[in-house]
């Protein structure tokens, strides 16, 4: 039985006063062997957010089947209103759980970010700036990597075939690069040569790194609204990054950029003394009168366009094969080349 008239019905919501979405899918089960620092990880990460962003940032926590000392502290955070969002899931997968994140929301921005990254000073105010400066910008990763020059930015590559306005340069932060190889237990994740150059583009004053990364990313939220899927049937890995996070983004004719900068460390997870005094250093360097980047709309791919620079080009000219002219193309030497892993 029912009596009276819901009163919110047919009411249309207000606008929301949130511009950045970040969402972190937070997978703890226990505290010992793999996971034994983890929780520690995890605060440091969170700790380093709450101290580097603006008041328009709305965090979305989603608890993916973690154990109960970690819910108790993810529940605590949201009591005292560190968080705006704690959604609770078991065990579902990492891209389900982000899915989980981003639905019933409307943001300009959505960052997606693993729960071990630092956030350094001015990650969000770099991240706007590629999206001002580079219109095509669908996302925006600030942990620059010279081995992403090939890995879904073919329309990049399309676009700036022949441009000046591509090509090799010095890396900025090569101890960056260097640390992120460490925290993935990789000492010669980087050959010499891509810790002293990457693939870049320029526009206007500002430079930005070809190609992004998954573990920390800022997408144009609009590339979500017609996902391929949702569902993935992976809990890591497998196809899931590639066919909800990467493919939409160039199908819609978007770029991957990366910052030309380091702004987010990737800890790994095992705890080191250096992240607390990192931690310490971190400050808000946007406030209320932070300039929000102009997202242009751009045209959209139809059929045609997508097939040619996503399939066709591809195909025929990022082969393998291909990929020691195309280097050269934009600036490095044979033995440069020799030496430079993709």
């Amino acid at each position: 039985m029912r009596v009276g008239f819901n009163p919110n019905k047919d009411k249309v919501q207000k606008e929301f006063d949130y511009y950045h979405q970040v969402v972190i899918p937070v997978y703890i089960p226990e505290l010992n062997n793999y996971y034994k620092d983890s929780l520690e990880i995890l605060k440091i990460s969170l700790e380093s957010l709450f101290k580097t962003i603006h008041p328009k940032t709305f965090l979305t926590l989603v608890n993916n089947g973690s154990c109960n000392i970690v819910v108790k502290y993810l529940e605590n955070l949201l009591s005292e209103k560190k968080i705006h969002e704690l959604i609770h899931t078991d065990k579902i997968g990492k891209l389900n759980a982000i899915i989980k994140g981003i639905v019933g929301h409307r943001f300009k921005l959505i960052t997606i970010v693993d729960a071990d990254v630092m956030f350094l000073n001015s990650w969000q105010e770099a991240t706007y700036t590629i999206f001002e400066d580079f219109p095509k910008a669908g996302v925006v990763s600030t942990t620059p990597s010279s081995r992403s020059l090939f890995t879904h930015t073919q329309n990049i590559w399309f676009d700036l075939f022949f441009s000046k306005r591509m090509k090799f340069t010095e890396v900025k932060n090569s101890e960056a690069l260097k640390m992120f190889a460490d925290s993935v237990g990789d000492e010669y994740f980087y050959s010499s040569i891509q810790l002293k150059k990457y693939l870049t583009i320029k526009s206007k004053n500002t430079y930005a790194v070809v190609g992004a990364g998954h573990f920390m990313a800022t997408y144009r939220a609009d590339i979500f609204n017609e996902l391929p899927a949702l569902y993935s049937e992976y809990l890591l890995g497998g196809n899931s990054e590639a066919e909800l996070l990467d493919i939409p983004v160039i199908k819609k004719g978007y770029w991957r950029l990366s910052t030309l900068d380091n702004y987010t460390y990737h800890l790994g997870n095992v705890i080191e003394d250096w992240m607390f005094s990192d931690l310490n250093n971190s400050i808000s360097t946007l406030n209320e009168g932070f300039k929000i980047p102009n997202l242009s709309p751009i045209k959209q791919n139809d059929f045609l366009r997508n097939f040619i620079k996503n399939k066709l080009f591809k195909k025929l000219f990022l082969r393998r094969k291909f990929r020691p002219f195309l280097m050269k193309l934009k600036g490095l030497s044979k033995e440069e080349i020799k030496n430079y892993k993709c």
